[in-house]
């Protein structure tokens, strides 16, 4: 039998050397700059799901709910996706956390976003423990490795 199994060592075959990634990162990792970039992208991305998500789950009520949570909660997976740590989440979370306590304040006049309803609590209490749960996701695995 010919081929390069019939041609191995007593030792037994000798593995094929891994290919090396270039500039010394691993394969998929990003610069340090544009890794800071993607947290200010998510960081204005969760100030706007969590500004739409106010304004949505209040209008619409059972399914305006519904379409907040899953909107919240695709951004914190997709952040979790797109940087692949737990610190991508925690930008979209800051974000999406600020923007509903600042809308949830009011004004000195008394106007406010937040009616003080279940609704409103269901998305708070809700968006957050998303965000926990995609934070505290298992690391997936890279792709083509």
């Amino acid at each position: 039998m010919t081929g390069p199994r019939s041609r191995a060592s007593a030792s037994g075959p000798t593995p094929a050397p891994a290919p090396r990634p270039a500039a010394g990162r691993p394969s998929g990792d990003l610069a340090p700059g544009a890794r800071y970039a993607w947290y200010a992208v998510l960081l204005v991305l969760g100030v706007l799901v969590g500004t739409a998500g106010s304004l949505v789950q209040a209008a619409w009520f059972p399914l305006g709910l519904l379409l907040a949570l899953f909107a919240s909660a695709a951004l914190f997976y997709g952040a979790r996706r797109a940087t692949g740590n737990q610190l991508g989440v925690a930008a979209a979370g800051a974000g999406w956390l600020v923007a509903i306590v600042l809308l949830s304040f009011g004004r000195p006049e008394g106007d406010g976003l937040f009616g003080g309803g279940i609704g409103e609590m269901v998305f708070l209490l809700g968006g957050m423990a998303v965000a926990v749960m995609c934070a505290t996701m298992s690391r997936m695995a890279r792709p083509g490795v």
